[in-house]
């Protein structure tokens, strides 16, 4: 191996996981008789924790909710996770990484999950849209910037 390739950026999946798996149908048996379509909500969270030697562990939680009025339907949460190993990257494109290639690589994880999950329970597949995690790390990074704002003005 040359020097050069020695030095190459490199990015790799070490292992994918399900961390944590939630479900809950806290109104059944009754709400089985229910004939209308429950309303359903998604959230999404990701959180990085270094593991040293250019190892990361992402987890990406997936919350599924599913409605009718006050009532829970159901609800699936699911922590979908991978080791990542990391090399030669520079600093300002390893956030970026982590952030929005490995919560790309684990949604089709996590939506499966969440699926087999809700027809185990005895109703319809949850079948969740793509996800544009590019657009939602930007959209942190703004909240981020508007709220140093207000902090960097009183500064001076």
């Amino acid at each position: 191996m040359t020097q050069q390739e020695a030095e190459a950026p490199s990015f790799a999946i070490e292992k994918l996981y399900v961390k944590d798996l939630s479900l809950e149908v806290p109104n059944a048996p009754e709400i089985f008789i229910e004939r209308e379509a429950p309303e359903v909500g998604i959230q999404l969270q990701t959180a990085v924790k270094g593991l040293g030697e250019g190892a990361f562990e992402v987890t990406l939680t997936v919350t599924t909710t599913a409605k009718l009025g006050e009532k829970t339907v159901f609800l699936v949460e699911v922590g979908q996770a991978g080791i990542f190993r990391v090399k030669n990257v520079p600093e300002e494109n390893l956030e970026p990484l982590l952030s929005i290639a490995c919560p790309n690589i684990l949604f089709p994880y996590a939506r499966e999950v969440v699926s087999e999950s809700v027809m185990r329970a005895g109703f319809a597949p949850v079948l969740l849209q793509p996800v544009n995690f590019e657009a939602l790390y930007a959209a942190r990074l703004q909240q981020e910037a508007a709220a140093e704002e207000p902090a960097a003005a009183t500064l001076q």
